[in-house]
This record gives C-alpha cells, structure tokens and sequence, in this order.
C-alpha cells in the first residue's frame, strides 16, 4: 500500500511539473523570439538595455522547473542540464511542517513519510505557480492569462476576518463595525522554509518589508477609509504579501462582507454594491471559500446562497464554519456533515478567534497569535473525541484548513495551466504578428521607436486641429454663457432651498407675478438692469479663454491615452507639462486681447428682432434642458425613497407645513407627519425643484 502511495504521488508530481515546464517554456520560446529580434536593435543605444524584469522572471522560474524531455533525463531551454533549484526538494523537506502548522500545536503531525515529501514536493510546485500567476498579472492584457485565487467570502461578522488572521498567525486585518473592509485585498502568502523573519509588503506603495504586522493594519484601514462614504466599495483592490516559514503558498482574495441592512449613513445601493463585486471574484476558475458561523443556520449563510449561484453543483466551493465552540457538539458535527448544501470539497470546523488571554498589550497586532488559536482548537475538538475524533469523519481545525487550501489550489492551478497556456501562446502569436504589421520584421531600436511615437502622436493631433475650430470654440463658450446666465437667474429668482418646515415669508413680487406685472416697473427693470450688469461683468475674455485652454489640455490627454505614450509616464508627464505651459504662457495675454476686442459692446449692445427672436428660442432650449435635467433628478429620488407615491406624500406634506396648512411641532429635526427627519430632508430637494419647474414653464 505503502508503495502504491509512492508511486501516486511521483506520478501526480511528474505530471504536473510536466505541465508547469511545458507552460513556462512555451512562454520561454515565444517571448524570447520577440526579445532576440527586439535586442538587435537595442544594441545600437548609447545604453546597453536587458531584457525586462518580468522576462528575467520567466527565464528563472523555466531554469529552476528544468525539463524532462520524452520523460527521461533532463535539459533546459537549451538542452543545458536544469539548475538546482533554490526550492529543492532538499531545501523543502520538512517545510510543509511549519507551513500547515504542526510546529506551533500539539498535535502531532500524523503523515507518513511518503505523504509528507508529496506535500513537500506539492508546495514547490504551488510556488511556481503563484509565481507564474504574478507575472501574468503583471503582463497580462485579458482575464485569460491569470490563474485561479481563493475567494474569501462571507457576511460581516462571520469571522471571516479571524480565518484569515489564523492562516496568517498575525493579526492584520482592519477591525471595525463601520464597513473597515471597502476594497478587496489580494493576499499573497509566500512560505520562506530558510528564514526567521515574517514580514508584509505592498508592491505597488514601495513601502519595503513591514516587520510590524499592526502596521499593516494600519496601512490596510488606511487604505480602504480612503474610499469615500458616499461610495463604500470601490473594486480597486489591495495587493499585499506576507512572507514567513509558517504560512502556505497561497493565493487569496478577501472581499467586504454581506450585509443584511443598510446604515442611514450609506448609500442605499450599498448592499447590492457588495453583492456584485462579490460575485465579479467568485465566478470559474476561482476557487470560494465560504465563511458561515455556527450559530447562524446554513440555509441562512449569505456566503452560501452567493456560491450556490455561480457554483451549484458544490464543485469549487470550501465551506468554513466558524465559531464552533459556541454550539453544542453534537449540532457541531452536523452543521459539518450537513447534506442539504452538499459541497465536493467539504466542510471545515474552526474555532479561530484569538483566545482572550493572548491579546495583551505586547502581543497585540504584532506576535504570531496561531500557536495559542492551535492550542485552543485542539483542546476543544479533543474534548468531543466521539463528534470531532479521527473516526467521526468531519474536518476540523485550522491546520486542516491549511493542508485543504494547498491542496485545493495545487490541483485548481493544475487544471488552469493548459488553458492559460494556450492563451498565453495566443497572445504571443498576435504579438508576433503585430511586431511584424508595424514595424516590418526590422530592429527596434529605442531611437526608432521613440521617432515613430512621435509621429503618431503628431498625426493625430494635427487630425485634432483641423477638427477643432471656430464653430467649436463658438458653441463651447455659448453653452458656458447659457449656464452663467442659468447661474444668475437662480442666485436672483428661484434658488431658495426649502431649509425647514415653518411657514415660508410673504414674497413680494415673486417671479410668477412678472407675466402680469406692469410693463413700466421700476422694480422689474431695475432687476434686469442687475442681472444684464452682472452678466457683462463676468470677464467674457476671461471666461472664453480658460473655456479653450481647458478644452484644449482636455484633448491632449485625450490624445496621449490613445497613443504608445499611455505606457510611458515620464513620457507623458513631460508632455502633459509642454501642453499646460504653453498654455499658461499665453493665457493672459489671449485673455486681455479678447476683452479688448468686446469691451465696446459690453454696455451698449444693440439688439435687432431677428436676433432677440432667437435669442428667445436658446432661452427656451436652454430651460427645457434645465427642465428634462431636473425630471431626472426627481426620479432619482423617487428610486432612493421607494417609489413615486412615497415622494409624492412626503412633498405634499413640506408644502401644506410652508404654507401654514399643517401645523409642525418642534423643527421636525427628529421627524413630522408620520415621516422620518431623512425622508423629509430628501422630499426637500424635489418639492424646490418642483416650483421651480412650475415658474419656468409660466414663462
């Protein structure tokens, strides 16, 4: 039995190093094509350039796999004897100890020797994978080239949290009943068998190893409170890397947790927010790990309905049952055999929570909290040998949530390889062809390139120039004059914001008395004559000209995200500066010249008919826009309160209070007429527009 074990094993680990080989060279030959014809004219710089970092990568991971040609032997890209590998098989034996965490509880490890070195053999493998995942999230340009992640998912306080934190052995995770988690967190776990040190790193911030596991925490609440509270979620995610001899090579991705209400303080999408960015990560080939506790029936677990939907045969999805200790055990063992939500990889029991006597000052966010969690776990689950025993036939604890992770990513990542590779080779065969199309299979030199950019970049914006022109500017600046012009009508007229509900003050000579008012008014014509001065006096020459240059600035960038620039930033930071300083050099004196030009009809402006007519028909549009842009925001809010008859309700009644038909006790600050102080804030807003309406369509 022993040796049929053995022979499983070799064959599972040949075969998948096969396919790893296979994908890495295939990479090997078709980017290193590209590169040797590129090099050619590289040689030709001042400065000799190597081949990039993520090609080096590549060439490295291919040396330290090697190949096994025909399944004999061994040779590399060149028929050169393989490297030895700084992940040896020497190097790992034993490694996966640590990594599963057998040296921090008192569990014995119960594998055999076979067993062990196939782990051994396995976690090698899954860091080449990790690694090759990596490069193609660098290189990537389509969700083909990627590998599969494990997905985190679960309702907030679901000790979603503390799992994490438990595989990890630190706490580093942002704490907080106020949605702490607003972006998704891509974790990577790097297992490091020959160092002492466990730190994190943020590739994309450059802030170095963190040692200080609370600073990450820190760093990791920072980021994710930068998200506004008007959005909540944002699916800009969070890479961080956490190093250490007592973690598993992993790939995860933990989301913001389910919520079941929504807060008055967030936005009303908020919990529908969640569930799409949720399933944008749980859809094939990612593998879920859905978080559920104890106490909370199964047919209850948000976690569970979001995986039952993208993945309803059970195939993919780790359920993860948290909390144990807080049901009686017999309820514990068959929460973990249940069958209505059968899963092909099972369940897992975990008590995770860091016990209360090793959250002191000192330990704290940064000493490795997963020897006291194993102690814990293995005292509870010895406790009830009969529910939780080697015969019982659950799975429990977090070392067994660890060896199922690998193992589950292993194959996951396996089974992906093919296929990634295969679009991988798709992607270079375009590349190739590209290459060949545009610069005609001769040497790129960095001259060469840089000359051809620019002359792309000229083309178009000479395409640009003769497409912009006097029509444009002259429509451009009617638009900002007509929304000027909108701005002093409301600071004068109807901007007069509902700001509580007492009876509203007399008006005299309201607005909608001026089609019956008197044609010979002073009251009116000396409204007028203040609105026209005020007009005249925006600084025209001013406004047209930050009008232009804005357009213009606009444009440009416009332009450098459509060129070669776009994956340059020094390249097109130099030329979004050349752009802004000429136009700032010429601003002023463009400015002046153009008020020059119109100071002689900024007073004295004869109007003919013909133009008093149509000036009327672009007062008109220029309301009825006004108008269609307000239904639109009435709508909104009829969407955000629940209907069009609740809207309607709350506004008659903060119409009947300002007209002193309704009388309101206090301020209505807590709430008035059966409404809530949020409800009646909200039908504000449409009832001002709502009159506003009513005045415009008087004219």
């Amino acid at each position: 039995m022993g040796a049929e074990a053995g022979n499983y094993a070799l064959d599972v680990f040949n075969s998948t190093k096969d396919t790893v080989t296979g994908v890495a060279g295939g990479l090997f030959g078709g980017a290193k094509g590209i590169a040797d014809q590129t090099m050619q004219g590289w040689q030709n710089t001042k400065e000799q350039v190597g081949v990039p970092e993520w090609m080096q990568k590549v060439l490295r991971i291919h040396e330290e796999i090697g190949e096994r040609p025909g399944g004999e032997g061994g040779g590399g890209p060149g028929g050169e004897p393989p490297k030895e590998s700084r992940y040896g098989t020497a190097a790992a034996a034993g490694a996966t100890v640590a990594a599963y965490g057998y040296d921090q509880s008192s569990e014995e490890d119960p594998r055999s020797g076979e067993e062990s070195a196939r782990d051994d053999q396995m976690m090698v493998l899954t860091k080449k994978m990790i690694e090759i995942r990596s490069i193609l999230q660098t290189v990537g340009q389509s969700d083909t080239l990627n590998l599969p992640s494990i997905v985190v998912i679960g309702s907030q306080s679901s000790g979603k949290s503390s799992v994490l934190e438990a595989i990890v052995g630190h706490e580093f995770l942002p704490k907080g009943s106020n949605m702490v988690t607003r972006r998704p967190i891509e974790l990577t776990l790097v297992n490091t068998p020959d160092a002492q040190a466990e730190y994190g790193e943020f590739p994309a911030l450059g802030l170095g190893k963190i040692t200080d596991f609370s600073h990450i925490q820190r760093t990791l609440t920072e980021l994710n409170l930068a998200v506004p509270d008007s959005e909540c979620v944002s699916d800009d995610p969070i890479q961080l890397t956490i190093s250490s001899p007592h973690v598993p090579d992993l790939s995860l991705i933990d989301l913001p947790g389910y919520i079941q209400v929504v807060g008055h303080d967030q936005p009303i999408e908020l919990k529908q927010k969640i569930s799409d960015l949720c399933d944008k990560y749980i859809q094939p080939p990612n593998v879920i790990l859905a978080i559920s506790a104890a106490d909370v029936d199964l047919a209850n677990s948000t976690a569970l309905r979001a995986s039952r939907r993208v993945d309803p045969r059970g195939e993919r999805t780790i359920g993860v049952v948290t909390k144990m200790d807080l049901v009686d055990a017999t309820r514990g063992a068959a929460i973990l055999n249940d069958r209505k939500y059968p899963l092909r990889l099972g369940y897992v029991g975990v008590v995770s929570r860091v016990p209360p006597q090793s959250t002191s000052l000192f330990k704290k966010g940064s000493g490795s909290i997963a020897s006291a969690i194993a102690k814990n776990e293995h005292a509870y689950f010895s406790a009830h040998p009969l529910e939780f025993g080697q015969d019982a036939g659950v799975n429990v604890g977090t070392t067994t949530l660890r060896k199922k992770l690998m193992s589950v990513l292993e194959q996951t990542m396996a089974a992906s390889l093919q296929s990634t590779g295969d679009a991988i080779r798709q992607e270079l065969e375009e590349a190739t062809y590209e290459f060949k199309v545009q610069y005609n299979d001769r040497p790129l030199s960095a001259e060469s390139y840089l000359a051809e950019s620019l002359d792309a970049f000229k083309h178009s914006f000479k395409e640009f120039t003769e497409s912009f022109g006097r029509p444009q500017v002259r429509e451009m600046l009617k638009e900002e004059l007509d929304q000027r012009v909108l701005d002093l009508l409301a600071s004068r007229y109807w901007n007069k914001p509902v700001t509580n509900l007492s009876p509203a003050l007399p008006e005299p000579d309201s607005l909608a008395d001026l089609p019956t008012a008197d044609p010979e008014s002073l009251y009116w014509h000396r409204k007028l004559d203040a609105s026209t001065s005020a007009l005249t006096k925006l600084g025209i020459g001013r406004l047209a000209t930050t009008v232009v240059a804005n357009a213009l600035q606009a444009h440009v960038d416009r332009l450098i995200s459509q060129s070669t620039f776009a994956a340059h930033p020094f390249a097109r930071q130099a030329i979004t500066e050349a752009a802004s300083g000429i136009l700032n050099e010429r601003f002023y004196s463009t400015s002046d010249q153009v008020e020059n030009c119109i100071k002689p009809y900024k007073f004295e402006i004869d109007v003919e008919d013909g133009e008093w007519a149509r000036g009327r028909e672009n007062v008109a549009d220029v309301l009825k826009t006004e108008l269609k842009a307000c239904d639109e925001a009435v709508k909104s809010v009829e969407q955000s309160v629940g209907g069009k008859r609740k809207l309607k309700d709350v506004m008659g009644f903060v119409d009947k209070a300002r007209r002193g038909e309704v009388e309101v006790v206090g301020d209505g600050a807590s709430g008035a007429g059966g409404f809530s102080s949020d409800l009646l804030q909200r039908g504000k807003h449409p009832l001002l527009n709502h009159h506003n309406q009513i005045l415009w369509r008087q004219k």
